[in-house]
């Protein structure tokens, strides 16, 4: 009788939970198991960046981290098709195309100026980390060279919007 709260309070807790984390389709597409493995190695490169005496290099996989911890959110949630106003691709591109150049300029000099264990694996983390980060400016590259040589259409949304349009005037 004096139970504050009600016996199905663990269900809002969970949809919440849900909302947060990615979903399932998303983390299994291409894209989304890239962004999950670039905030995974930029968090463990910046793991062993702060135990080492490479210190002065831990700001780069931290802000890798979060941008691309931000974009999870973003194109898990779709939060990108909301606001149209920002260029994602590009964004994303330039995000990659940055962070691996910079990963692979610090991981040499940590690999080859540090001597200690940290270093050097925050060295190795950092390089697999430009490998997925250069993989993923790859493929962005050849989407939106795709999209150009479309004439800037992308190739299904158009029809699919005019047939939801036709189906909304209709009713």
């Amino acid at each position: 009788m004096g139970d504050i709260e009600a016996p199905d309070s663990n269900r809002p807790r969970q949809t919440v939970l849900m909302s947060i984390l990615p979903s399932k389709e998303f983390a299994t597409s291409r894209k989304g198991m890239l962004l999950i493995g670039e905030v995974v190695l930029s968090f463990i490169s910046f793991v062993c960046f702060a135990g080492s005496t490479a210190v002065a290099f831990v700001t780069v996989p931290l802000l890798e981290f979060l941008a691309a911890l931000f974009l999870l959110f973003a194109y898990s949630t779709k939060f990108n098709e909301r606001f149209k106003g920002f260029l994602w691709p590009l964004m994303d591109f330039m995000r990659c195309v940055t962070a691996s150049i910079i990963f692979f300029i610090i991981s040499i000099i940590s690999v080859s100026k540090y001597s200690d264990g940290s270093s050097k694996a925050a060295g190795i983390f950092g390089f697999i980390a430009t490998i997925v980060f250069a993989l993923d400016f790859y493929l962005i590259f050849n989407e939106l060279a795709n999209f150009l040589k479309q004439g800037g259409e992308p190739s299904e949304e158009p029809s699919r919007q005019q047939d939801e349009f036709s189906d909304s005037d209709s009713d």
